[in-house]
């Protein structure tokens, strides 16, 4: 059997609960992976262009976006991230309690690879980890992150 490689995801999430229970979703996930957190929109930014604070940054595989942030909206992450050009093949879930569909439209033309809003309870948060371990880590072809070789690594959650 392969050696699966470790997925590096950027969870940009400010409500902690949400936070602590993605997280401990993607602990519980057969894929191996590495969740890095940031809380506001200014962080995410500082951790995608490896700023001071994230000079020794992974460049994530994956990025779950909250949309309603503090200090930077989480459309304007999205807007910067598909603009930039070593930035914008990582695909991008919009994961937001939002379910305004005018946020949802936003977030498409502003190229986000899926839009999904949170689920209200912990066997919701569990299920939609699964399905997000299932399609974008287990099925989907992700490009490799600058800096990484084409060999699989081991790696745990």
């Amino acid at each position: 059997m392969d050696v699966q490689r470790q997925f590096e995801i950027l969870l940009v999430e400010d409500n902690e609960a949400d936070a602590r229970l993605i997280i401990h979703a993607f602990k519980t996930a057969s894929v191996p992976n590495r969740v890095s957190h940031v809380t506001d929109g200014e962080k995410a930014l500082a951790f995608l262009h490896r700023g001071v604070e994230y000079a020794d940054a992974p460049q994530p595989d994956l990025i779950l976006l909250d949309l309603n942030l503090p200090k930077v909206s989480g459309l304007e992450v999205l807007k910067a991230a598909k603009s930039h050009d070593k930035l914008k093949r990582i695909p991008v879930i919009v994961l937001t309690a939002s379910a305004i569909e005018e946020d949802i439209h936003r977030s498409y033309d502003l190229q986000a690879n899926s839009y999904i809003s949170k689920p209200d309870d912990l066997a919701g948060f569990a299920e939609l980890i699964h399905g997000i371990e299932s399609y974008w880590l287990q099925h989907s072809s992700l490009p490799r992150g600058e800096g990484r070789s084409d060999e699989s690594t081991s790696g745990g959650a």
